[in-house]
């Protein structure tokens, strides 16, 4: 006899595709409804500012299954059906066609939305957004050669846009309000690896620039066509990308009385405020059990490997998320991998092994003699070694770590 539960799933990201995915592997036979807002199966947004949005990575290769895969698995996918309220008493979801479904487990995996730019004239047709595949597509048909490209915002999205806007033979300006891009993320010494490389591929980058205004095209009042600074210099613009960051999708679990603070706040199995709801993904605030602190993961991997827990717990198996977090970039002839998490105030040292210059080396970031995160730069294979280090919260030897003749296996003190 099948399981008579329905399962549903809001949000038809990577997430909740893998939510689905996990559910049927674990061996749920019941009712699995996955909703998505967008018109497209799920699909993964990492190649959308990489390999996809360069054009070296077919449309195929971005979704997270093939098109029958859903149907095969007997997933009820309903595209273009955003989900707007959740009636907790009833467990019943509403769609924006007035439609309720009766859950007896709810997962949210309703991702973030880029953090809109709010000057004057930042509404104006040609300002751009990269999170869907559709901003993508326009992306990749506005990069051309002699294209000119203003990128507001030089974090990952930012960078990673810029490279694919140079490879398409675009002028390319970057506008960055610290001292270097990826500052608080990675500290002065790292980050300007990241500064240098986009300098040496013709990076147009300014940093301590602030946008006061988008201006008109000529002749087109309807579309934008300069960005002003702060001071008085004016940029054309024929693109203009807008990446200050993202924020989670909270309105639904707000709205029906989760608790919420910079995202969905979820215990280590994925368990909501109510024990029924559960949250992974972008949205989720999640308290991890090594790092002994509420997380919210803004990266691929958490998408990727939190709803195998969401679809454990929702089964009422043990399960907890306490993978150290993980992400990756491709710019240029630059590979980077990161592992482990940081924060500004979060450790006390940073030392590298390899050349900076020749961007061929691993940063490492120390607090109180132990490893809290590390990146690797177009080194490989080291992945497993640093995760460990980290997970078993050893004090690590900073002269061992830096030196490559010794094995990173052997790096702890004693």
């Amino acid at each position: 006899m099948s399981d008579p539960r329905t399962f549903a799933i809001v949000g038809a990201g990577l997430a909740g595709a893998k939510a689905a995915e996990a559910l049927c592997t674990e061996g749920f036979d019941g009712r699995i409804v996955l909703f998505g807002a967008e018109p497209h199966r799920p699909y993964e947004r990492p190649p959308l500012s990489k390999g996809y949005l360069q054009g070296s990575s077919d449309r195929d290769t971005v979704y997270v299954h093939p098109p029958d895969w859903y149907t095969e698995h007997q997933v009820e996918l309903r595209l273009d059906t955003p989900v707007t309220a959740i009636d907790r008493r009833a467990h019943e979801i509403v769609t924006g066609d007035g439609g309720r479904l009766h859950y007896d487990k709810l997962l949210l995996a309703t991702g973030a939305t880029p953090r809109k730019l709010t000057v004057p004239g930042s509404e104006l047709d040609g300002v751009r957004y990269l999170r869907s595949l559709d901003d993508s597509d326009h992306l990749a048909s506005a990069f051309r050669p002699g294209a000119k490209v203003v990128i507001i915002g030089g974090g990952w999205i930012g960078l990673e846009t810029a490279a694919a806007a140079r490879g398409a033979g675009a002028e390319v300006t970057v506008l960055e309000r610290a001292e270097l891009p990826l500052l608080r993320v990675l500290g002065p010494r790292v980050a300007k690896v990241f500064a240098d490389l986009h300098r040496d591929h013709d990076v147009d980058l300014r940093c301590r620039v602030t946008v006061k205004a988008i201006r008109p095209a000529a002749g087109d009042p309807s579309s934008a066509g300069t960005v002003l600074l702060t001071g008085g210099t004016e940029l054309e613009a024929d693109v203009i990308v807008v990446g200050i960051g993202v924020v989670p999708n909270v309105e639904l679990a707000r709205s029906c009385g989760l608790n919420v603070d910079n995202g969905v706040l979820v215990d280590r199995h994925l368990v909501t405020s109510d024990r029924d709801i559960l949250a992974a993904g972008d949205v989720a605030n999640a308290y991890h059990p090594l790092l002994h602190r509420q997380l919210r993961v803004e990266h691929w991997a958490n998408a990727l490997h939190q709803p195998v827990i969401a679809g454990q717990t929702m089964l009422g198996r043990a399960a907890s998320y306490d993978r150290l977090p993980y992400f990756f970039t491709d710019q240029y002839d630059l590979g980077m991998e990161y592992t482990g998490y940081t924060d500004p105030d979060g450790h006390d040292d940073v030392v590298i092994r390899g050349d900076t210059a020749t961007r061929e080396f691993i940063a490492f970031w120390l607090n109180n003699g132990r490893l809290t995160a590390a990146m690797n730069v177009n080194v490989w294979e080291v992945t497993e070694p640093i995760r460990e280090l980290i997970r078993s919260g050893t004090q690590v030897d900073a002269n061992r770590l830096t030196d490559l003749d010794v094995p990173l296996t052997h790096a702890t003190v004693g």
